[in-house]
């Protein structure tokens, strides 16, 4: 696993820009769907009958390419990057949840690894929320993040925790707490 850096992101260019990618990955996955529906049915099926099965193969195809497309040859190019980052900001947060009560447990003890953990996950959820315009849920955790932050800070610890490190994640499942 590689470091994961949160980077500043307008939201509104953020959702127009994503909302084009899905428009455009939704209409390819159609496009296939269809051609490939339409192509199985005329190959293998029988005039009049019942060619529910060469339909149904046809759109599965359809959904199997469109996603070998999009992580073979568009996930690299530089219109997907803002899809890219979305996934890549979500699954940073899903490795930090998974380890959370040990990353709580570590808090609670004051140790500096799961300390700088749990702030890049309030920040990459603070994040999160702001890009997909989520801010009710966000501001029932301000509390909680405000007072992490301020014992980051009495601490010594830098409260700009923007990256996170994978090691820490290896620490923290080693962590007994």
């Amino acid at each position: 696993m590689t470091a994961f850096e949160i980077r500043p992101m307008s939201p509104e260019l953020y959702r127009q820009q994503t909302r084009r990618i899905a428009l455009g990955c939704a209409g390819l996955f159609i496009a296939l769907a269809l051609l490939l529906s339409t192509a199985a049915v005329t190959l293998f099926g029988t005039p009049g009958g019942d060619n529910f099965r060469w339909n149904l193969a046809g759109v599965l195809l359809g959904l199997g390419l469109t996603v070998a497309l999009v992580r073979l040859q568009f996930w690299s190019r530089p219109w997907m990057a803002p899809a890219v980052y979305g996934w890549q900001l979500k699954r940073s947060l899903m490795r930090v949840g998974n380890l959370m009560h040990k990353v709580k447990a570590g808090v609670a003890v004051g140790d500096a690894t799961a300390m700088k953990t749990l702030r890049f996950y309030h920040l990459a959820l603070t994040q999160m929320h702001q890009l997909d315009g989520n801010l009710s849920d966000l501001s029932q955790m301000v509390k909680e993040i405000d007072q992490h932050r301020e014992a980051m800070e009495r601490q010594g610890l830098d409260p700009e925790q923007v990256r996170l490190d994978p090691d820490w994640l290896s620490t923290l499942k080693g962590y007994a707490g």
